[in-house]
């Protein structure tokens, strides 16, 4: 594919970082982490607090607010908290056994009822939950689902054998969300997903803390969210084996055949009484977004997308913490994306094609507002370019290249490889998505309507061996510790936001589109 040139004045400035440019990232960071935004719950009052911020900087910035003058979009959300009776289910079979909530079980609903009520309720073991004809694979083939409750394995068949589906490279089917899609589909009332932490790609603690309290939902007015799942949730490898015990199964040999072709779904035997007893409040929740106009194609549009949410106040960590901040995750995706709306507010020349910056609510809790902007966008998602997502893009040492997942689906990769040429680095495609985090954050909403993304990361050839990262992903996913610490070594971070820059500055000057 040939290369798009961009005037010369343009990419100069690329080059032209100002110095104090990392400064105004931390400072931004900073800011966003801090605890006097409570760790930035949708419909809280940190909520106000943290989309007030956004929208004051993208206003000093000359920017067009992105939604018929306003720089919110809202719309509707319904938080639940659910605590089953006696927080545990009963269940019998040919023995008895208690799953305790949330040790062995944490579920809640979108419902927006006081209590739900699935007396009896049967249970049913679907192996990955998965109805894939492409892949010739159909856990729901000869089973009866229809109101019973689904207990369906994490992940997908490849990443157990490399010969099924998409080997490592996680395939939709095996996220959570598709999960209780494809429960409701096939009509039962319920889904339990089977946690295992390295299928997963996270512990048991992400779980609880994600669902514990106050899960949130896109919500109808109209239906009320009843032709939702009545439970949605997940079961830790502990409870499951209580109740594979209690129906005188063997868990361990039914996951083995279920992660082989040909594998039938079968009733568990056993029954229970779940019973739980929900609060619920029904809120709005905005998106903030701002957009700088362009010329001759200003219809057309780039989104740089950075989720404002983060998981606010929780449990407690091992220090008395409960201030989930997001410093990583994602005030930095932030900053990120601030950054990068200030340097196009500052081009001598405008782009030609209009670019959007979306901070969209609620990632944390299933992608809700960036499923919403899709299903109401302010540019129509036939002129949408690409979507360019920053997530928790540092901390992040220098590296000679940067990491690209979802690759091969679009020309979106030329222009990340011409813009790693120009700093001396190249791209790495990761063909390991066996944690699925090319499905995981709101450019996957994008993708579901055919516009191209990736998903970037920071690159595995450290400059300086020397000076590896101090604070990798594991030490704070999802913990109070994930804050802000003014050791960061945002040198790769700096970097990789001059070449996500670049890119966006290219396909916002392009005349053609990426499908």
């Amino acid at each position: 594919m040939k290369r798009f040139l961009i005037p010369v004045l343009m990419l100069l400035c690329v080059g032209a970082w100002a110095q104090d440019d990392e400064q105004q990232l931390r400072s931004w960071i900073q800011t966003i982490a801090s605890d006097e935004l409570g760790g930035r719950k949708p419909m809280t009052e940190y909520e106000t607090r943290t989309v007030n911020y956004l929208a004051k900087e993208l206003e000093q910035m000359g920017l067009e607010p992105a939604f018929d003058g306003s720089w919110f979009q809202p719309f509707q959300m319904i938080a639940v908290t659910a605590q089953p009776e006696g927080s545990k289910i009963t269940v019998k079979g040919k023995k008895k056994a208690d799953l305790q909530f949330p040790d062995d079980l944490i579920f809640w609903t979108a419902r927006a009822t006081s209590q739900v009520d699935l007396p009896k309720a049967e249970f049913v073991f679907c192996g990955f939950g998965i109805h894939a004809p492409e892949y010739g694979w159909d856990d729901y083939e000869g089973i009866d689902v229809k109101g019973k409750i689904v207990v369906a394995m994490v992940n997908d068949p490849g990443y157990y054998d490399a010969s099924l589906f998409r080997g490592r490279n996680m395939t939709y089917y095996g996220r959570w969300l598709y999960k209780f899609e494809e429960a409701l589909r096939q009509g039962a009332a319920g889904c339990l997903v089977l946690h295992n932490t390295e299928a997963a790609s996270y512990g048991w603690h992400v779980c609880v803390n994600g669902h514990l309290a106050d899960n949130l939902a896109l919500f109808d007015p109209i239906t009320r969210n009843a032709d939702q799942l009545a439970i949605k949730g997940w079961l830790r490898e502990e409870g499951a084996r209580k109740l594979f015990t209690a129906a005188g199964m063997d868990m361990d040999a039914a996951q083995a055949a279920a992660k082989k072709p040909g594998f039938k779904s079968f009733p568990l035997k056993v029954k229970g009484d779940v019973k739980m007893n929900v609060t619920y409040n029904i809120q709005e929740t905005r998106n903030v977004g701002a957009f700088l106009r362009g010329t001759d194609r200003a219809d057309e549009v780039v989104v740089l997308c950075a989720h404002w949410d983060h998981l606010g106040i929780g449990k407690p960590d091992e220090t008395g913490d409960s201030i989930y901040n997001g410093a990583a995750d994602n005030a930095t995706g932030m900053a990120g994306a601030l950054l990068s709306a200030r340097k196009f507010s500052q081009l001598p020349h405008k782009p030609r094609r209009s670019v959007l910056f979306l901070f969209p609510s609620s990632e944390e809790s299933g992608l809700f507002g960036s499923e919403y902007y899709c299903a109401n966008p302010t540019f129509p998602l036939a002129k949408t370019v690409a979507c360019l997502n920053f997530e928790s893009i540092g901390p992040a040492e220098l590296t000679k290249d940067l990491v690209i997942l979802g690759g091969g689906q679009s020309k979106l990769d030329s222009y990340f490889e011409a813009a790693a040429a120009e700093q001396g680095r190249h791209i790495f495609y990761d063909d390991d998505n066996s944690d699925g985090w090319f499905f995981r954050s709101d450019h996957y909403n994008f993708v579901k309507k055919g516009i191209p993304a990736v998903v970037w990361e920071n690159g595995k050839e450290l400059v300086d061996p020397t000076k590896p990262n101090k604070y990798p992903m594991p030490v704070w996913y999802h913990k109070p510790s994930d804050e802000y610490h003014p050791d960061w070594d945002l040198s790769g971070t700096v970097a990789n936001l001059r070449l996500l820059f670049s890119v966006a500055l290219s396909l916002s000057n392009t005349d053609s589109f990426l499908k």
